[in-house]
């Protein structure tokens, strides 16, 4: 099943945003990539069809421990990636229990499959600027204390700490990402990015008027996933395991974000944005900003996509998406 003369990556959440833009990224650098698929009725390939021919497909659950520990003695990777998580704000407050049992207690069943079956694994996991949540300072580093405003900013902290632990207690090469909101046009659409330049889109094609979102003041500090991918790789190949925020380190509002998605279609934002109070969180994060100077410094990673740029190029793809489907009905288009 694998071929021995090349590095081997496993990736949980290979289906997601992050994780087809990573086995990409891995493909190119000449990794053999195994990636980890929960069984279900209904399969979701969209974001990785253009290299599902190139990659292996394994059946394992992060709720399930026998399952990662057989996906890890069958691949024996070089390396594992954790990007598979219940990774909706909103949705973590409907489902807290499932949130904790999949984003959290999921990295320790994933890090016990490598300590049982070969702690020269290196283990990168998927860290959250949610973390942070009421930030005690701005921007935030890899030394701000965290104060989570959600379930989900709550697992992913509970994620982060247990892997320094299995880094510290077992001597293993285990290391988190804090990433900030990072985007694509394979976001979902319940995140207010994609939200955002997918309204465009239909408005612009006369399939809707108007766009309903919450806290247009919200500030996030967005880049493009593409470049933060490359990020996570290089964590993997340093000499030494640590920590890194992950981030653009400058800050825009979702007002901004309409501005620039709706000017890329001709269109007035004013004319077509409608606030509702339904779409803002029991609990508001309102400022995210990064530091990213450490990853800078010591990964020589920077930032290739400005905002401006990603917000066009997702407003640019769905427009495309939205008129093909109008022309295809039925037809899933991928990102």
């Amino acid at each position: 099943m694998t071929e021995p003369d090349k590095k081997r990556a496993l990736i949980t959440g290979i289906t997601g945003q992050d994780g087809s833009y990573l086995a990409e990224l891995l493909l190119q650098k000449g990794y053999e990539v195994f990636g980890v698929v929960r069984r279900s009725s209904t399969e979701s390939f969209e974001r990785i069809i253009e290299v599902k021919d190139r990659i292996h497909l394994v059946q394992a659950d992060l709720t399930d421990q026998s399952s990662i520990i057989r996906a890890v003695e069958t691949i024996q990777p070089h390396e594992v990636y954790n990007l598979a998580a219940q990774s909706f704000v909103p949705t973590s407050w409907e489902q807290p229990i499932l949130t904790g049992e999949v984003t959290a207690l999921g990295v320790t069943r994933v890090l016990e499959g490598i300590r049982l079956v070969d702690r020269s694994i290196r283990f990168y996991q998927a860290s959250s600027s949610e973390m942070f949540g009421d930030v005690r300072e701005t921007p935030q580093t890899e030394t701000t204390p965290f104060y989570p405003r959600s379930p989900y900013g709550a697992a992913k902290l509970y994620g982060h700490a247990i892997t320094v632990n299995y880094r510290e207690s077992y001597g293993m090469f285990a290391v988190s990402g804090i990433l900030f909101n990072h985007e694509s046009p394979r976001r979902g659409l319940e995140f207010v990015t994609r939200k955002v330049t997918h309204g465009v889109a239909r408005i612009k094609h006369g399939l809707q008027s108007e766009l309903r979102l919450g806290n247009l003041e919200a500030k996030r500090d967005w880049g493009y996933a593409r470049d933060f991918v490359r990020a996570m790789w290089l964590m993997l190949q340093q000499d030494d395991p640590d920590d890194y925020v992950v981030s653009t380190d400058e800050t825009h509002t979702v007002r901004e974000l309409c501005e620039i998605a709706f000017a890329r279609a001709g269109l007035n934002w004013s004319q077509h944005v409608v606030v509702d109070s339904k779409f803002y969180r029991p609990v508001e994060v309102h400022l995210l900003l990064g530091n990213s100077s450490k990853a800078r410094e010591r990964l020589g990673w920077v930032p290739e996509t400005t905002f401006k740029d990603l917000v066009e190029l997702m407003v640019d793809a769905d427009l495309e998406r939205v008129d093909f489907e109008k022309r295809h009905p039925r037809t899933i288009v991928a990102g």
